[in-house]
């Protein structure tokens, strides 16, 4: 009996250990669906680099330029080919001479004929200048593709630091719509004391309520924030993450990563590095073409079965005679007035790209100069509107004292926090301007830590 209830106890305590496992696994598991996903600026463009279709179309398109690599070498390679021929005669031709006359075969007879033959350039000049074209169409179609994720790395950041800036304000305005409902609560006790005027309350009260539409307002651009981030990152947007960052851990930046236009140099610019490729390829374009003026050799091998006359299809009785030739092909271009034009048209093309060339240049730097003026003046104005924040916020609190004891006016403590709000919006949208100049300077430099930039 004792050994039946102490198997009962360690059954029971068995059980209870399973029960209290799965409770655990449970939680754990509801905690991680129910948590949102941590968000940093790296993480939103790692997933943004890999889920975007965007990219993906991008590495597809040098996957096909790869395949075109090979196709252009694999022309030097020997080509083989087997052919055949059936003839049925159904009247031979006759020829006559001197009164006689002779059949140019059988009638109603059949001839077959099968040939294998093997074809090896020796010397094709039009190939090697392709083999060079394809290998910079490669070269093009990756940057391409590094362009693409130049461009993608830029509307993530921003929208990231776009995020934080609707977040950021959302919480400035949250904590005045709190402080102007408190400021009316205060308002309202002391008109029912009959210490403040009705117009006291009715001010105070028209302050609390003009704060709402603007608070929603701001809680709405969080959520268009958010939802543009996602469709950049490409992810679905029932994904749910969370970022604790603030514009104003990133102020010490500002100081640390000063810039001037002298330093910037334009060398990785993906549109000057497309240019500089398609210069290249029209250059081998051109060779192209002027290979076709040059002579190319080929080596062709065949091996043939023939059989004649025959009546039935009886293929064992046929009577096969075997033939193999093995010539050297030369061809000598003389004269095609298509070449001559195909050349002028490469060469216009040429001076073209050069001129525009030039232009982008031109208009890139002064793209530079234009983001690192921004960023200088978004740097005077972080400090100055931090410094006026602190103004602000002791405004306020004097304005708050003196309406207390009956110094100042609702007005005034009215305009004192409107004040404030304002300065405090200011001194974020700063530090985003930054911010946004900052990652436009470096898409136009083609400077990304996310992105090996292949030299």
């Amino acid at each position: 009996m004792k050994i039946l209830l102490e198997k009962g106890r360690l059954f029971a305590l068995a059980v209870a250990i399973m029960l209290s496992c799965v409770s655990s696994v449970a939680q754990q598991t509801e905690q991680s669906v129910s948590m949102p996903m941590y968000l940093t600026l790296e993480k939103a463009i790692e997933i943004g680099l890999a889920e975007n279709p965007t990219i993906v179309v991008a590495d597809q398109q040098i996957q096909l330029k790869e395949i075109s690599k090979k196709e252009a070498w694999q022309a030097l390679l020997p080509s083989a080919e087997i052919s055949g021929t059936v003839q049925y005669t159904l009247l031979a031709a006759e020829m006559k001479l001197n009164n006689m006359s002779f059949k140019m075969g059988q009638d109603n007879t059949s001839t077959w004929n099968a040939q294998m033959q093997v074809t090896l350039p020796l010397f094709a000049p039009t190939v090697y200048a392709t083999m060079n074209l394809t290998k910079s169409d490669l070269e093009n179609a990756v940057e391409q593709s590094r362009s693409s994720k130049l461009d993608l790395v830029n509307q993530i950041t921003k929208a990231y630091y776009q995020l934080i800036l609707a977040q950021d304000s959302y919480d400035v305005l949250t904590k005045s719509y709190e402080q102007s409902s408190r400021n009316f609560e205060v308002i309202n006790n002391m008109y029912q004391l009959g210490s403040a005027s009705e117009y006291d309350k009715i001010s105070a009260e028209v302050q609390m309520r003009s704060m709402q539409p603007t608070v929603i307002s701001a809680r709405n651009g969080v959520n268009l924030a958010k939802l543009q981030l996602k469709v950049l990152m490409g992810v679905t947007a029932d994904v749910d993450f969370s970022i604790e960052d603030r514009l104003e851990d990133y102020e010490d930046r500002l100081m640390s990563e000063m810039v001037y236009a002298e330093d910037c140099s334009l060398e990785n610019n993906t549109s000057l590095r497309q240019m500089r490729l398609s210069e290249k390829m029209l250059q081998q374009t051109l060779k192209i073409q002027k290979m076709n003026f040059v002579p190319t050799l080929a080596l062709v091998g065949s091996y043939s079965f023939q059989s004649l006359y025959n009546d039935n299809l009886r293929f064992s009785d046929y009577d096969w005679s075997k033939s193999s030739n093995l010539i050297l092909s030369l061809s000598i271009p003389i004269y095609r007035a298509s070449n001559f034009t195909k050349i002028k048209s490469t060469k216009l093309q040429i001076n073209q790209l050069a001129e525009n060339r030039k232009y982008t240049e031109r208009q890139l730097d002064m793209q530079v100069r234009t983001f690192v003026d921004n960023m200088k003046a978004s740097a005077e104005q972080v400090a100055s509107n931090k410094e006026a924040i602190a103004q602000a916020d002791k405004g306020y609190e004097i304005a708050k004292k003196r309406y207390e004891i009956g110094g100042g006016t609702i007005l005034e403590l009215n305009s004192s926090e409107l004040s404030l709000v304002s300065a405090k919006l200011t001194y974020s949208q700063s530090i985003y301007d930054y911010l946004a100049a900052k990652a436009d300077l470096d898409k136009v430099l083609g400077k990304n830590d996310f992105i090996n930039i292949a030299e």
